[in-house]
């Protein structure tokens, strides 16, 4: 209820009951009114609300006439009356940790792991929260605030004349618990008098150790200016700036483990591992963030499994379902403790073996599941957690802890209770008969304890609180001494009342101190610690569970990074495989008395004179879909799977894969093949008309035998020269003839061997103007037998004019023209040698390429024409003296010669590689062959088996008996 007082020209809104929360202003200013809203959510940060509503006053003071003026005074006393003292509208039933002092630090903590859910009907008032599952790791970092607050308030060059006090709450780990405890650090002490002077307000807030809490109380209180600095909250999200400007955090960012988680899958070759997250912003963003990262190192994900310490039992078992149906041998667990161990008691309890488990540094150092038991299936997890640091006297602090010394601190009896195993009862207190738990004695100490609570040379987290209350020290020290600490001079120069939290804020930011344990301690500008882990695997050792450091992760310079792993050290799911190699043995060695020594790396013993030395070998485990494809296949992609599952398929012919995996074939180079097992390319298999295959002796043979022959021919003609029958023939054209098949026999030789430039020009040449030559001579001969048969009719003077000069003349010129062919052919574009892979892919034929197929089929042709002008001569003297008419052995030799080279055409052109070569050959043989034995066949026949009819008389026989 409020009242409305309207008095001259002011409005005034104000509550009329005794709670005062709300005061409105409405201030006239010229022709405008300005209201000035003043309310308890606004002054949540001030010593009190009075002094919010007295600054609002004045500030409508300034801008009214006195008049005005004195009656807003006159109705700010009624105000003040009204006022009860600094009274909240409610407040939460929250148990704390207090100690007052000059300064407030507040301190969030999840000492109890989860809250008991409970349904509100909406009749009554809700009940208080209810938190179960103590939690001695979060209750020693509420003990190490408190610790380095007394530590600092100790220590005369910080902060000095000024205690440090604090207010520590529980979070219940739970978002909304976290939002009601921040609210009840920022609103003040739940009761004052109203005489009572107004207590200071927190100056920074150390909470919280999971990332939803954070964002929860950073989302609430940033808006007020007030720094929060977390110890154990990773999430990348908490490093936007614009979201949380006021966010601070002494451990490193998720964005630099998901680089040091993909580093290590990367390390170890996985490409096909399971991943399990926490329903929460810490496991959600942590998992895309190392998604975007592993998968430019091509490995694949299988399977995303969500989990939270509030799933029912159906949720965490459909988890374990998917672990066991996949067939992944690495799982990434990336959630905290909490939320983990109750999967974890699953996959023992269904005794799920053979995983090799990657942990977040939220539960790889977390003292609860590091069990035997637990061991069993999470044996040789790795994981990377900030750096550990041994805290001097903290143990004395932590063995001085009891209920019996403050019966009023919270949290204090539950942690007894774990310890010495019995319900404390302080004087006064009366215990029920239905008290369950065994009742203390009173005697009792934890000074000798040995429970892993107390160990403190291994703190990781409790190091991060640490560094988080010294961090705010330094800033509060700066801001109110105006100077770093170290410096002689201390005098204030801000009173410590009017400390504000947004320069609190902003001392943190610029804070760079080392500490006493030699590290720096600084936020860079999203608020982040500097990344640096170690990597830590888990090692079963004299029957605990050990986590041994086996390397380290830091960040460098450009957004890079550097990784070391001790690999022969870890002890893999897998185990380790033992190996013994005896370096000087002089006796037999019958047993080994190291084999205790299962989980060392090097150990040698001596027994007798002989030296074993036993070595360790770590197997790495192997987490593919599919296997890698072996040399000499390639990846085929499943359909509808993930890039990392795959068949392999051989490589095709002419492409080879040389490495393991790979994802495509390549191809061989033009003048290589691939092998058999497609892992090589090897050059292809050169082809060309040798000497040593049969088919080059046999033309060889051939070609010489035709070559001897004709010279053989010769030198009967020369020898019987004065025959009848080699005058008749005309012995100078028969030795030009047979001279020109001499070369013919020749020319095949140059188309055996490996093609050259020189060979190339030859051969075609050589076969073109040999041919020529031999042509020209029977083209005169055949001109010479016709002249000679008119030259028996009288009065035919053309006879008498052919003699001798003319037939050089017919034979210089005709093989003159195929000469100039030739030359003009070789100018300009000559024959040469080329590789020919068309035939044969896992051939080259090496063949000379005519250079001008013009110019190959001019030669062809003008031979050709050479021939057809002999046969049809030759024809047309067919009907000469039967005893010796050359002409029809020069018709039938220019028939065979025309039907050789007529059929060479189409057979050159279609056959393959050599046999090219062997077609072309065969023409030169063949139509040499068959005018070597059509012209010159009879003649040797005469002279050498018949002599008798070597004479004149036989040779003009038939033209003399026709003449009578």
């Amino acid at each position: 209820m409020v009242c409305i007082l309207c008095f001259l020209n002011m409005t005034i809104i104000f509550p009329c009951c005794t709670n005062i929360t709300h005061l409105r202003l409405l201030c006239p200013v010229g022709n405008k009114s300005t209201f000035y809203e003043v309310s308890r959510s606004t002054c949540i940060t001030r010593s009190c609300y009075k002094s919010c509503v007295l600054t609002s006053i004045k500030r409508c003071q300034a801008n009214m006439h006195e008049l005005q003026r004195a009656i807003i005074l006159t109705l700010y006393v009624l105000y003040l009356n009204r006022v009860s003292g600094c009274e909240l509208f409610s407040r939460f039933d929250m148990p704390s940790l207090f100690k007052h002092g000059d300064i407030m630090i507040g301190g969030i903590f999840p000492v109890f792991n989860k809250e008991i859910s409970r349904t509100s009907t909406f009749e009554s008032k809700p009940l208080g929260v209810k938190c179960e599952g103590f939690d001695l790791r979060a209750f020693r970092w509420t003990q190490m605030m408190i610790f380095a607050i007394e530590e600092i308030n100790k220590d005369p060059a910080l902060l000095s004349n000024i205690s440090l006090g604090y207010r520590i709450l529980n979070s219940c780990a739970s978002p909304t618990n976290t939002i009601r405890a921040a609210l009840t650090l920022a609103s003040g002490p739940e009761k004052m008098e109203l005489n009572s002077p107004c207590p200071p307000a927190i100056s920074a807030l150390i909470a919280e150790s999971g990332s939803s809490q954070s964002i929860a109380v950073a989302g609430t209180l940033g808006p007020f200016g007030v720094p929060i600095v977390s110890y154990f909250s990773t999430c990348i999200c908490l490093s936007d700036r614009s979201k949380y400007p006021t966010f601070f955090r002494t451990i490193p960012s998720d964005y630099f483990q998901t680089k040091a988680l993909a580093a290590l899958v990367k390390r170890f070759g996985w490409e096909w591992i399971g991943v399990i997250q926490s329903d929460n912003d810490y496991g959600r963003s942590g998992i895309l963030a190392f998604t975007e990262e592993v998968q430019k190192l091509g490995v694949c994900i299988a399977f995303v499994g969500t989990i939270l310490r509030t799933y029912t039992m159906d949720k965490i078992l459909h988890v374990v379902e998917m672990i066991k149906q996949s067939t992944v041998k690495v799982v990434i667990a990336f959630v905290p403790e909490g939320d983990f161990y109750p999967l974890m008691k699953e996959v023992v309890k269904q005794n799920i073996t053979g995983i090799q488990w990657i942990a977040s540094e939220a539960w790889i150092t977390a003292t609860r599941p590091s069990t035997p038991e637990i061991y069993q299936a999470f044996g040789g997890t790795l994981g990377f957690v900030v750096q550990k640091m041994a805290i001097p006297n903290l143990k004395p602090f932590l063995t001085a802890i009891s209920p019996y010394t403050d019966p009023s601190a919270a949290f204090v009896r539950d942690f007894w209770e774990i310890m010495v195993s019995c319900q404390p009862v302080l004087p006064g207190e009366h215990t029920g008969t239905e008290a369950s738990n065994k009742i203390c004695k009173g005697n009792e100490t934890i000074m000798n304890s040995q429970d892993v609570f107390f160990n403190v040379t291994q703190l990781r987290v409790s190091y991060n609180v640490y560094k988080a209350v010294y961090a705010i020290a330094h800033a509060l020290h700066q801001l109110v001494f105006c100077q770093p600490v170290g410096e002689k001079t201390m005098r204030p120069c801000l009173n410590i009342s009017e400390i504000q939290p947004k320069e609190v804020t902003d001392h943190l930011q610029k804070v760079h101190f080392r500490n006493q344990f030699g590290d720096n301690v600084f936020f860079d500008v999203n608020g982040d610690f500097p990344a640096s882990y170690d990597i830590i695997n888990w090692q079963l050792k004299d029957g605990q569970v050990q986590h041994v450091t086996l390397g380290n992760f830091a960040s460098v310079a450009n957004g890079d990074y550097k990784i070391s792993i001790q690999e022969e050290e870890i002890v893999w799911r897998t185990g380790k495989t033992v190996f013994a190699k005896t370096f000087f043995s002089c006796t037999q060695l019958t047993h080994f008395e190291a084999w205790d020594l299962l989980f060392e790396k090097i150990r040698s013993i001596k027994y007798g004179c002989t030296i074993v030395t036993l070595f360790f070998f770590s197997q790495v485990p192997k987490s593919v879909c599919s296997n890698v494809c072996p040399v000499g296949t390639r990846k085929a992609q499943m359909k509808g799977k993930p890039t990392c599952c795959f068949d392999c398929i051989q490589c095709a012919d002419g492409t080879i894969a040389n490495s393991t995996g790979a994802a495509d074939c390549t191809p061989c180079p033009q003048e290589y093949w691939s092998n058999e097992k497609k892992d090589k390319c090897i050059p292809k298999t050169i082809e060309f008309l040798t000497y040593h295959e049969p088919m080059g002796i046999a033309i060889t043979v051939v070609s010489l035998f035709g070559a001897s022959l004709s010279l053989t021919i010769m030198m009967v003609f020369i020898r019987y020269r004065e025959t009848p029958v080699i005058k008749a023939s005309n012995s100078e054209l028969s030795c030009f003839l047979l001279f020109s098949l001499f070369l013919c026999f020749l020319c095949p030789l140059t188309f055996i061997g490996r093609p050259t430039v020189w060979t190339c020009m030859l051969r075609h040449t050589a076969f073109s103007v040999t041919f020529a030559l031999c042509i020209s001579c029977v083209l005169g001969k055949t001109i010479v037998v016709v002249t000679a048969f008119k030259a028996t009719f009288p009065g035919n003077k053309f006879a008498g004019k052919f003699g001798p000069a003319q037939q050089r003349t017919i034979v210089c010129s005709c093989t003159l023209i195929q000469m100039i062919i030739c030359v003009l052919w070789l100018k300009l574009s000559p024959p040469f040698p080329d590789m020919v892979f068309r035939y044969s892919n896992k051939k080259i034929i090496l063949e000379c390429n005519t250079g001008s197929e013009a110019a190959f089929y001019a030669v062809l042709g003008y031979i050709g024409i050479l021939a057809i002008l002999c046969l049809v001569l030759a024809f047309l003297a067919r009907k000469l003296p039967d005893n010796f008419n050359e002409a029809k052995f020069i018709t039938f030799s220019m028939l065979i010669f025309c039907a050789v080279w007529i059929t060479f055409i189409p057979a050159y052109v279609s056959s393959p590689g050599k046999f090219t070569v062997a077609v072309e050959i065969f023409a030169i043989l063949s139509s040499a062959f068959g005018l070597l034995i059509s012209i010159f066949a009879p003649k040797c026949y005469i002279i050498l088996i018949k002599p008798e009819k070597n004479t004149k008389k036989h040779v003009m026989g038939k033209t003399l008996n026709s003449k009578i």
